[in-house]
């Protein structure tokens, strides 16, 4: 499309320079030759009066040589003798250019032209200009003070007559190759205006056929190309914000699987032996298998479906009801294995910007790690502590052996590393925690086992750079 303008521009633009560079030059020429014979009628209207007064040969030679085109030797004066009785018509005027003999009776300068032009110049009465070898003679009747007429002739060179013809019609020519240069220099940017948001919808949608949702359309160019960008963006939108939300309800669901799993899998351990009890404990685990896969995938497709507009509004949710209604739930169970189990710092409401839901799965997470990580009859505590206006940090501590290295369990975020654990359960902590500006971090519990410490931004506000950098280098750990 934009060649197809670029041609078009040149074509009408030739056209138009043509249609009008053409006649003005043919105008300019006839100028030049006008201006040149115009020129020749004044040098020999400068003979007129001297011919008038007299015919004698030295006062005309003096005349003549006082012209610029005399000087030049390109003036010319052919003077009759007395005309006696003659007849009417035609033999009287050839009376005034001959004598007797058929020649002139004075001739000043060069002579160009032959006896007949000179008798058609004195039958016409007026100027002619005839064609010569060399240029162009301009043939002019004078009166002289006898009464008989003479002619005077100027000789107008070729190169006069063409006098700055060549000059103006360069000028003509590159004019006209600027304007043929700009229209196609404009028309070629109005078209790559026009194509490059059609090339850029057209790419966006092979991106969008080939899986990658995140691709959107830079809303520019003409109206109807910014209306189909606005309507490819809203669609990939709505595509991508369904896909992600059945993917989103499948990871949490699943996720969510993973509390009763747990009890599942620790009420499975105390039916002691026999094939029926260790049956069920394969099925417990194929099945968390299975649901830590569905997790696993489900949340990597969400970050690939994740695009500039991905972000997802925050709640606003009272943590320390979520904890004590969790720590309600798991408290049956930490009974059940003899564990002793300690809560501080939910008296009072702490608000966070974190959906209920995220908060709950965050909290279950936590949990569950301690039940699956740790032997039965292992102490753990739940501490909240406001760090200021806009902290929250959240311990989970445990009496068990702990982690011997934080540095390797931090690398061992997306894999097993030996310990039965996916990390995804602490993925998700993290997600949330950096959701609100903060991070997760694990080290050693004063209960003597491991530490995991959640930090969320209570204000919502983004974290200082620092901040980040210092979580960095523990974006991961290694339990789930």
């Amino acid at each position: 499309m934009r060649w197809a303008l670029v041609r078009i521009s040149l074509a009408v633009t030739a056209m138009v320079v043509l249609a009008f560079a053409v006649p003005l030059g043919l105008v300019v020429r006839e100028m030049a030759a006008d201006r040149a014979l115009g020129n020749a009628e004044r040098q020999a209207a400068a003979i007129a009066p001297v011919l008038a007064i007299t015919t004698d040969r030295a006062q005309l030679q003096r005349a003549v040589a006082s012209t610029e085109a005399g000087a030049d030797g390109r003036i010319a004066v052919h003077v009759p003798d007395q005309p006696g009785p003659a007849a009417d018509g035609e033999e009287a005027a050839d009376d005034a250019v001959a004598g007797d003999d058929g020649e002139a009776a004075l001739t000043i300068g060069d002579r160009r032209t032959s006896e007949t032009d000179l008798r058609a110049a004195l039958r016409y009465g007026r100027a002619v200009s005839l064609a010569v070898e060399g240029g162009t003679a301009l043939l002019q009747p004078i009166a002289v003070d006898s009464g008989a007429i003479a002619v005077v002739e100027v000789f107008v060179p070729a190169a006069d007559l063409a006098s700055g013809v060549t000059t103006a019609w360069l000028v003509l020519a590159g004019v006209g190759v600027a304007l043929v240069a700009g229209s196609v220099a404009v028309a070629d940017r109005l078209g790559r205006r026009t194509v490059r948001p059609a090339e850029q919808l057209a790419a966006a949608a092979r991106e969008l056929g080939e899986g990658r949702l995140s691709v959107r359309v830079p809303e520019q160019g003409p109206a109807e190309l910014r209306a189909a960008a606005e309507a490819f963006n809203a669609m990939a939108r709505q595509v991508a914000g369904l896909l992600a939300g059945e993917r989103e309800m499948a990871a949490d669901l699943s996720h969510r699987l993973r509390t009763p799993l747990t009890v599942l899998r620790l009420n499975a351990a105390s039916l002691g032996g026999g094939d029926a009890a260790e049956q069920t404990r394969q099925a417990v685990d194929q099945l968390e298998a299975e649901v830590d896969t569905i997790i696993r995938t489900a949340r990597e497709q969400r970050s690939a479906l994740a695009g500039p507009e991905g972000a997802e509004p925050a709640g606003d949710t009272d943590a320390a009801e979520v904890i004590r209604e969790r720590m309600a739930f798991w408290s049956a169970l930490a009974e059940d294995e003899g564990r002793e189990a300690s809560l501080a710092g939910v008296e009072e409401p702490v608000r966070v910007p974190v959906a209920r839901a995220d908060l709950v799965a965050v909290v279950d997470a936590l949990l569950g790690n301690v039940f699956r990580h740790t032997p039965e009859g292992t102490a753990f505590a739940v501490d909240v502590h406001r760090g200021g206006s806009d902290t929250v940090i959240v311990l989970v501590s445990d009496a068990g052996e702990g982690i011997a290295d934080p540095e390797e369990a931090l690398r061992r975020g997306h894999g097993d590393g030996g310990t039965g654990s996916t990390g995804l359960g602490l993925d998700i902590v993290r997600r949330v925690a950096e959701a609100t500006g903060g991070d997760v971090r694990i080290g050693a519990s004063v209960l003597g086992g491991a530490e995991v410490r959640l930090w969320l931004n209570a204000s919502g506000r983004p974290p200082a750079t620092p901040g980040r950098s210092r979580r960095g280098a523990r974006r991961r750990v290694g339990r789930g």
